[in-house]
């Protein structure tokens, strides 16, 4: 940029500042006054009840469910198949929907993660809503 002297005449170059300055601050309006797009995501929450749940049942026993490095899952001890895990984990819900027992799942740190989506997805489909993760201690 050059500076102007008395001898050369009058500076030609616009000064671009004040018009910076205009546009930072319509550019901050702008962002105040735009509503906030947002996506609702439903939640279904328990709704307060005055009664006390009538004859509380005792809950089954917990399923456990783990899976090795290596990707086999063991129901309760046992090695299940991922294919099979649907229709026993229907026949859980199944004896009694209002009361099932509380899926826990223990995964090895190794384990691939595809596995898991594969355990979450066949509880989804089989309306298991009490799914719990096992944290291993060691």
């Amino acid at each position: 940029m050059a500076f102007s002297n008395a001898s050369s005449g009058a500076m030609s170059d616009i000064n671009v500042t004040p018009l910076v300055d205009v546009m930072l601050v319509l550019l901050i309006i702008f962002m105040v006054t735009m509503p906030i797009q947002s996506v609702p995501v439903d939640v279904d929450l328990p709704q307060k009840t005055d009664k006390p749940p009538e004859n509380p049942k005792e809950p089954p026993p917990p399923i456990e469910l783990r899976i090795d490095a290596s990707g086999q899952v063991y129901w309760n001890k046992t090695p299940t198949p991922i294919a099979s895990l649907v229709t026993m984990m229907r026949n859980e819900v199944e004896r009694d929907p209002a009361n099932q027992p509380e899926l826990q799942i223990e995964t090895n740190d190794s384990a691939e993660y595809g596995v898991l989506a594969k355990v979450l997805t066949a509880a989804k489909n089989a309306d298991m809503v009490k799914i719990g993760f096992v944290q291993n201690g060691s």
